[in-house]
């Protein structure tokens, strides 16, 4: 499957999913580019089409206002002919974020215009009301303050629902990344002046606690998260800082949000782990880092494809992607495809998992690019080899991902402990799942003296599935006494 995120090397112009060449079609014909017209963009009726998201009515307008044809429209999105008209007629709909993000990019939608796609879905037949999860609230710096305190668990003026999902989760995750830019000077007389040494140990800490996440798991580090977490939303709340320490301060409690989410998650709060995760999504906005945008959304994919649905997976990690377009980071958008891959795998889409893991695997191989994070160091080729396993095994095919696990294991490190211990267990389930189960035994047994220590919800239910793949090998002596040990240990991890 061909990625949709690229643009014209001409034009700078969104490339549409269907366009296999490196240019636009208008670019790629020469001479004069056929483009909507700026008048067009700027009628009343456009407006309220944009806003109310009826892409088939805002097609129909700008076409009557700018005389372009049906075949014009189609050089300009790479939809075909039949599909316009049937979009225009309300026959056809976009499926999906990724779609409308082709589409617009395609029409050339002027930057200025893109806050009217912050518009709620439908707001008089909302029904209940997400609070601060609502994705019909502005993208300004209060909000992002009201979504961190919402996250965090502190006092609120209204109550809203624990989770997004679908529609409004997509709507939430596309307008990260279209909302216009927002200010962030706070210079209260009151407040304490926030300085760059400051908010550099803050980000310190953030990273002092993500490599220990890596060894001991989630357990002894969701309460210190949140505690450290406060401290930088109080900071913006009532700190004093100019625009450029107020986005550093921004991008730091991204950064601490994303990590505190991951500790929930992985720890098993995954409604609060959400929350954590789109209030994230917020504090990177206002950084103007779209690598943190893109960070946090790929914690919503693993959020997606573990407890939520495998399509939201797909779209944040896709969107993702987009956030980035403009940046040299290989090693991140390698990252992203193996979360929009585990998305298809979940959803039995394998000529996408597959086409998603082999460019992460191409990707990964060009190294480090000058915009990739410096968190992201555990992106390696065994990394790219142990998620493609993963899929394998979630399409049913455990002999090829047995193969994978075994090819990847070379790059476990033996000081992230947590992290070893889930993949060998994935590892042993997978080879349980082939005609030899001997060689899963002894990787559980590994698995299994490895664990005492590590406190991580989510390796627990690895643990879970890896026991119930040697349950169907009751009559067997090694097996039962392989499903002993298991079973003191996860009594332990219980009581403790």
């Amino acid at each position: 499957m061909k990625s949709s995120f690229r643009v014209c090397g001409r034009c700078g112009h969104g490339l549409s999913q269907y366009n296999p060449d490196p240019l636009c079609a208008p670019c790629s014909r020469g001479g004069d580019i056929t483009r909507i017209p700026d008048r067009a963009w700027r009628d009343e009726q456009v407006h309220r089409a944009l806003s109310a998201w009826d892409f088939g009515e805002l097609l129909r307008l700008l076409r009557r206002r700018s005389g372009l044809s049906q075949m014009a429209v189609r050089s300009l999105t790479g939809l075909t002919q039949s599909f316009i008209s049937d979009l225009e007629r309300g026959r056809k709909h976009l499926g999906g974020g990724e779609a409308i993000i082709d589409f617009l990019n395609g029409l050339g939608l002027p930057a200025d215009l893109r806050p009217l796609l912050l518009t709620p879905f439908g707001e008089p037949d909302r029904g209940a009301s997400n609070g601060p999860l609502d994705p019909a609230l502005p993208w300004n710096s209060d909000r992002m303050v009201t979504s961190l305190e919402f996250a965090v668990g502190g006092v609120m003026k209204r109550r809203g629902v624990l989770a997004l999902s679908g529609a409004g989760l997509t709507q939430y995750v596309l307008q990260s990344t279209i909302a216009a830019p927002e200010a962030m000077a706070s210079m209260s007389p009151n407040g304490s002046r926030v300085t760059v040494p400051l908010i550099a140990s803050l980000e310190a800490t953030t990273d002092a606690l993500r490599h220990m996440d890596a060894s001991s798991g989630s357990g002894s580090l969701a309460a210190t998260s949140l505690g450290h977490l406060k401290i930088l939303v109080r900071l913006l709340k009532h700190g004093s800082y100019d625009e450029a320490r107020g986005r550093r301060l921004a991008a730091a409690t991204a950064d601490a949000a994303t990590q505190a989410g991951w500790y929930m998650f992985d720890g098993g709060n995954h409604a609060k782990a959400q929350r954590l995760f789109l209030a994230a999504l917020r504090a990177a906005h206002a950084s103007g880092d779209s690598r943190l945008t893109a960070a946090a959304l790929s914690f919503l994919a693993i959020h997606g494809y573990s407890v939520g649905d495998p399509r939201d997976a797909v779209t944040a990690a896709r969107t993702a992607r987009l956030s980035i377009s403009d940046r040299e980071a290989p090693a991140l958008q390698a990252m992203l495809l193996t979360r929009q891959a585990r998305g298809h795998a979940r959803l039995r889409e394998e000529s996408a998992a597959r086409a998603a893991l082999e460019e992460a695997r191409v990707l990964c191989a060009q190294g480090r690019g000058e915009d990739d994070p410096h968190w992201l160091y555990w992106i390696k080729p065994g990394e790219i080899l142990g998620q493609t396993a993963s899929c394998l095994l979630d399409l049913g095919r455990p002999t090829e991902a047995a193969e994978s696990f075994d090819a990847a294991r070379h790059e476990l490190s033996q000081e992230e402990i947590r992290t070893t211990a889930q993949f060998l267990s994935r590892a042993a389930t997978a080879h349980m799942q082939t005609k030899n189960p001997d060689a899963g035994w002894g990787i559980a047994q590994e698995v299994l003296s490895l664990v005492d220590g590590v406190h991580s919800a989510r390796l627990d239910d690895h643990l879970r599935s890896m026991l119930a793949e040697v349950r169907r090998f009751e009559d067997s002596p090694a097996a039962r006494d392989l499903l002993e040990r298991g079973e003191s240990v996860m009594k332990g991890r219980a009581a403790a």
